[in-house]
Parts: C-alpha cells; sequence; structure tokens
C-alpha cells in the first residue's frame, strides 16, 4: 500500500540555509547601504554651503546692507524682504537639513553692513548621519574636517 497522502514541501535543512544565505547578503549590503547614506548627507551639505555661500552674496546686492545677520533671513518670507528674502529653502534656512546642522554666524556691523560671517555644518549624530565637519565664510571657500569641528584653519575641500 502507497501513501498518497504525503505531504511535499522544503525541509527544515534547506529552509535554514536559504535563511543563513539571506543573513550573509544582508550582513555585506546593510553596512554599503550605511556608507552611501552618509556620503549622501556629506555631499548635501557641501552643496547647502554653496546655496548658502551663493545667497549671500545675492543678498548682499540685492538689499544693500552687507550679509544677512540671520540665516533665517536668507528662507522664504511673504513678501519678500531682507528677513526672509527667499533665495534658499526652509529646513536650510531653520539650520537643519540631511542628517546635518547649520551654524551661521554674522560679523558685527560696520559702517550699517555686515561684512562677515561663517557658516558649519556638523553631523547632527557623528558617525551616524556624517562624518565629516564643514566651515565656510565669506571668502566662499569650503573647508572640512574629519571626526571634529572644522574651522578656517581646516584643510579646503578639493
Amino acid at each position: 500500500m502507497t501513501n498518497t497522502n504525503r505531504e511535499r514541501g522544503f525541509s527544515l535543512m534547506e529552509l535554514l540555509i536559504v535563511v543563513a544565505i539571506i543573513l550573509i547578503i544582508a550582513a555585506i549590503a546593510i553596512p554599503k547601504l550605511f556608507r552611501s547614506k552618509i556620503a549622501a548627507n556629506e555631499a548635501s551639505a557641501v552643496g547647502s554651503l554653496k546655496a548658502v555661500n551663493a545667497a549671500c552674496i545675492t543678498y548682499s546686492s540685492t538689499w544693500n546692507v552687507g550679509y544677512p545677520l540671520a540665516l533665517n533671513y536668507l528662507g522664504p518670507g511673504t513678501p519678500t524682504s531682507s528677513t526672509g528674502a527667499g533665495m534658499i529653502d526652509s529646513l536650510l534656512a531653520g539650520g537643519a537639513k540631511s542628517g546635518y546642522t547649520f551654524t551661521y554666524v554674522s560679523g558685527a556691523p560696520s559702517g550699517g553692513k555686515v561684512t562677515t560671517y561663517t557658516l558649519s555644518a556638523n553631523p547632527a549624530v557623528p558617525n551616524q548621519t556624517g562624518q565629516r565637519y564643514f566651515f565656510t565664510d565669506q571668502s566662499g571657500l569650503i573647508r572640512q574636517n574629519l571626526g571634529g569641528v572644522a574651522t578656517s584653519s581646516s584643510a579646503p575641500i578639493k
């Protein structure tokens, strides 16, 4: 007599092998995905610094008061004015974007105009949202430092 109700399917060993293969692939892929996210955040931070530098130059020539007193002055405004110039997006104007925090410090007004500023971009969560720290000022040169806050004496980005 033959068994016609025999169940077919994968054995426990076959299922364990498939799960092991999936885990190995995940162990290889996840760190690469994590590194690519950090690289994307860092590229976004550099792009944001360039955008702020360009906006500061435009702001200075448009409003004839020098550079803005605060980063949010470059953000959206209704109507557009020297305290809401509409030159950068609201996230960046708020000081945080793509895993980085941005700190803008204007120089003291001289003759009614602000002639200097500094801008730093630091990872919101070091080694998770970014590894490099960035700095720029009215010169437009962007500098970087790995593992600590960048300053005017840090290495320029190549």
